[in-house]
């Protein structure tokens, strides 16, 4: 089964703003965010519903390495990409995103 992945623009800010804040505190540090992101969405790519429902239909996976979740939801064959947080930020604020 083939999915098609869509990453949301407020999911796009959320890592650009990443890349951002680490890459000012190491140069470097922002491209590895950036690795380890696109290794997160290729496992999501992979195998999307192996991860669990935690919110109406959306759904998480742990970025290896930084202290943040890419939350998504799937479509049929989409899964799309609502934001990039993290795990310490008030959990209400992506309930808008879905």
């Amino acid at each position: 089964m083939a999915f098609t992945l869509t990453v949301r623009p407020e999911a796009e800010l959320d890592i650009d703003d990443q890349y951002l804040a680490y890459e000012s505190k190491r140069v470097g540090l922002g491209h590895d965010f950036l690795l380890c992101i696109e290794e997160a969405l290729d496992k999501l790519l992979r195998n999307p519903l192996i991860y669990r429902r935690f919110h109406k239909e959306l759904r998480r996976i742990p970025v290896r390495r930084f202290p943040y979740r890419v939350m998504y939801f799937v479509s049929g064959q989409n899964i799309i990409v609502a934001a990039v947080f993290h795990v310490r930020k008030d959990p209400t604020s992506w309930d808008s995103r879905t």
